[in-house]
């Protein structure tokens, strides 16, 4: 059963959803990779106020290609979220419920989230060109200058993820792992 989610997240709707549980997202999420996490923690850092109110929110760890004319965005598939492990804590102890990207999280980034109530989904890699369907509008709202690391804000409809770690600190990688490992005793 697909479970549907309106962004932005709050705790009740976390408390509904486990690892292994496909969503489909629509609402208002962001996109932010590497260099903007890293301007955006060391703001926090500063004193100074982020780009967007995090509270709540989505970020899709996403590099987007250019839009063709009359679309909103070009291919929009995941990147690896481990390149954000180091920058994820601060933003989710700021508020960030949701992330969106493809790959495991490292067990610092899992206990983090298990601690302040936030959920990693994973899109599916190799499929930007599809999960661009479900973006309904694109526009860039910060660090314009980082070209395709800049942040975005996204419009979604029926965004297809799927939720890997919960805020139980369920993982459905290793759930994953485990039920098919081989015992070869």
């Amino acid at each position: 059963m697909t479970k549907r989610v309106t962004l932005p997240l709050t705790d009740e709707i976390l408390q509904d959803l486990k690892a292994g549980d496909n969503v489909l997202l629509t609402g208002i999420m962001y996109v932010g990779r590497d260099a903007a996490h890293k301007r955006m923690v060391e703001a926090l850092e500063q004193g100074k106020p982020l780009p967007f109110d995090i509270m709540g929110q989505t970020i899709y760890f996403m590099g987007p290609s250019p839009a063709k004319p009359g679309q909103p965005i070009g291919s929009a598939g995941p990147t690896t979220s481990g390149r954000m492990d180091s920058y994820s804590p601060c933003l989710i102890a700021e508020g960030l419920k949701g992330m969106i990207g493809k790959g495991m999280r490292s067990q610092v980034v899992k206990d983090t989230m298990k601690k302040y109530k936030a959920v990693y989904f994973a899109a599916i890699g190799g499929a930007g060109a599809l999960i661009s369907k479900s973006i309904k509008k694109a526009e860039v709202i910060a660090y314009e200058e980082l070209g395709a690391e800049a942040i975005r804000r996204l419009e979604v409809e029926d965004f297809p993820v799927t939720v890997i770690n919960d805020i139980y600190g369920g993982d459905l990688y290793q759930e994953g792992k485990a039920r098919y490992r081989v015992d070869e005793s």
